[in-house]
């Protein structure tokens, strides 16, 4: 690990800080739409939905064509995307157009995000692609602070603030140039698809800048008979699922997909609905956003915190241990009536729900084997988004019958349900190559943990 990893750190990161933006910036237009289109909340909770619904497909598309066209190619159009469906939601005439936009913005971004993970995974030691991905994930919580500062500074002060909060999170098309010219393709992705050539130039030119970051040579590489070529395998969508859900992979996918759809309900349904909620309270829009800012802070060292424990503890314990936090937190919550004490409890709950996070997005790839890696962490993170389709939805109703209290009652039991199933189901990664994680998924959880030698 050196400073060209930390490079592909920094660039992929920056595409999970935009994404944050756009997920959370939703939260703080919701007051300002719902007034200017005379709104009621069912409107208002589509809205909310519109983003995660787009997520979902742009989420599902990303990790086919990940493994098939190429995890780079992807990355980069669908920042684009996401850019272009930004500005047209920031300048949209009529609710109509702009709950369009907001889908197909989403759609960018969730393409975008679901095929960061798998990529940047590919290039790192095992004894350090714990940390990597969920630091890499811990961009997310830098996106959502920026979201409430606009939210706080730009949208109540400023005319037509929402639609100027919606232009400045589709700034990153401006990074587009920097994407082509930096970004190699995964070698393992070249691999699984026969260019071994490629992949051969993608490893000499990172020993070149590794060498030059460090000062010194690598190491030798130990000789070894070279494998036998695996047939090239491009999964299209039914491919994919039949694999996925076939024989030892079938635990694997059904664990995965779980756990994205409880951190992913608990999560949008928390952070899309938590300035509104304040508001319906009795506690003034400008001061409600105060509140929110402090609430996302703690975003921060809940990712970073999760990253550092993940090669201590295993991935799954971390996502097991946060995820249990989550759930005392929203218990917390849900009992609390004062403004301060609702902040201090929607602290915990943030600080644990984004520590969940880091120990998923760092999960999810090691998992699937190269050739379906992008597939799999896709459908995965698509999966999850029905949870955050329907939790502004699910929100909002609970809401209006049950009230503050049973909003966050919800939570917790769902919480509840991914803590046990983690438990008893999740698959121990820290430690492990990537190869080896994907020999047998019958034999792993027994195998001592490996190490890692390889750059790769």
């Amino acid at each position: 690990m050196s400073r060209p990893h930390y490079a592909l750190l920094l660039i992929g990161g920056l595409g999970y800080t935009f994404d944050g933006m756009d997920g959370a910036i939703v939260a703080f237009v919701m007051p300002s739409a719902q007034e200017v289109w005379n709104l009621d909340n069912g409107a208002l909770g589509l809205i909310g939905s519109a983003a995660p619904f787009g997520f979902l497909f742009g989420a599902a598309t990303a990790g086919l064509l990940g493994d098939r066209i190429g995890r780079r190619k992807v990355m980069m159009w669908a920042l684009a995307f996401y850019a272009a469906f930004s500005l047209v939601a920031a300048f949209a005439p009529n609710y109509d157009i702009f709950l369009v936009a907001r889908v197909l913005a989403g759609a960018g971004a969730g393409a975008e995000s679901a095929i960061i993970a798998p990529f940047l995974s590919e290039f790192v030691p095992a004894a350090r692609r714990g940390w990597f991905v969920g630091a890499l994930a811990g961009f997310f919580s830098f996106g959502f602070v920026a979201a409430a500062l606009i939210g706080r500074f730009v949208v109540p002060n400023l005319s037509d603030g929402w639609r100027i909060a919606q232009v400045i999170t589709a700034l990153p098309v401006l990074l587009l140039l920097w994407w082509r010219r930096s970004l190699p393709e995964s070698p393992r992705y070249l691999l699984a698809r026969g260019d071994a050539d490629g992949a051969e130039r993608v490893v000499v030119d990172l020993e070149r800048r590794v060498e030059l970051a460090t000062g010194m040579p690598l190491p030798p590489v130990p000789q070894t008979a070279p494998a036998a070529a695996a047939p090239v395998r491009t999964p299209g969508l039914l491919s994919a699922l039949k694999y996925l859900w076939s024989g030892d992979m079938a635990r694997r996918t059904a664990i995965t997909w779980l756990i994205w759809f409880v951190i992913t309900f608990s999560y949008y349904g928390f952070f899309s609905w938590i300035p509104t909620l304040l508001v319906q309270r009795g506690i003034a829009v400008t001061k409600s956003f105060e509140f929110s800012i402090i609430i996302y802070v703690a975003q921060i060292p809940g990712y970073f915190s999760a990253a550092w424990l993940s090669e201590r503890l295993d991935r799954k314990n971390v996502i097991a241990l946060y995820l249990s936090g989550s759930a005392l937190s929203a218990l917390w919550l849900s009992q609390m009536t004062t403004p301060v004490s609702i902040t201090v409890a929607g602290v915990a709950l943030s600080f644990f729900l984004n520590g969940t996070y880091a120990g998923v997005y760092s999960y999810t790839p090691e998992v699937f084997p190269t050739w379906i890696r992008a597939s799999g962490t896709g459908l995965s993170s698509a999966f999850g988004r029905v949870g955050s389709i329907i939790a502004p939805i699910v929100i909002g109703a609970s809401a209006a019958s049950f009230g503050f209290s049973g909003v966050f009652g919800l939570t917790t039991a769902v919480l509840a349900v991914g803590v046990v199933c983690t438990v008893l189901f999740g698959v121990r990664t820290a430690g492990r190559s990537l190869e080896h994680l994907n020999e047998s998924s019958a034999t792993v959880d027994k195998a001592p943990a490996e190490k890692e030698t390889t750059v790769l």
